[in-house]
């Protein structure tokens, strides 16, 4: 996997911001990782130079503490999406949904483009994959370096 540091050509870090939406109910359901939603306006609004794929950051849900988190920007191939979605695992058990909460992302790193894969297993290996991905490359001293002045 290649890490891609963050500069303005690759767009790294960018900031994302929004309600939390419904989204298709894999991801706590199918997958046992749960994954909060954004909004098709949050996604249009993303940076042109921002592609599909895996990346990874920090997310606040309204005032919480800053957690580390993996978020896929994409069209979800394995399920054959025709709405690109922006998927946010946070690295944190909530007890509760929170749909219809502010959720902030700041996202510093690329882990993969989008891929399609052969079964479930293999999708959520390659998730758990990410998320140690993620761990590795995120520094919990950098969290009282993220701002979110959104």
């Amino acid at each position: 996997m290649s890490h891609t540091e963050p500069t303005k050509e690759n767009g790294l870090p960018f900031y994302a911001s929004g309600l939390v939406v419904k989204g298709f109910g894999r991801g706590s359901k199918d997958l046992g990782i749960p994954t909060a939603n954004f909004s098709r306006d949050v996604i249009k609004d993303l940076p042109k130079n921002i592609s599909t794929g895996v990346y990874y950051g920090w997310a606040q849900v309204e005032k919480s503490p800053v957690y580390m988190m993996v978020m896929s920007i994409g069209w979800n191939p394995f399920y054959n999406n025709i709405e690109k979605s922006m998927e946010i695992h946070i690295l944190k058990q909530f007890d509760e949904d929170f749909y219809g909460s502010n959720l902030k992302v700041k996202v510093v790193g690329f882990i993969r483009p989008e891929l399609n894969f052969n079964s479930v297993d293999e999708l959520v290996s390659t998730i758990y994959s990410d998320i140690d991905y993620a761990k590795q490359h995120l520094d919990e001293n950098e969290i009282k370096d993220v701002y979110f002045d959104l």
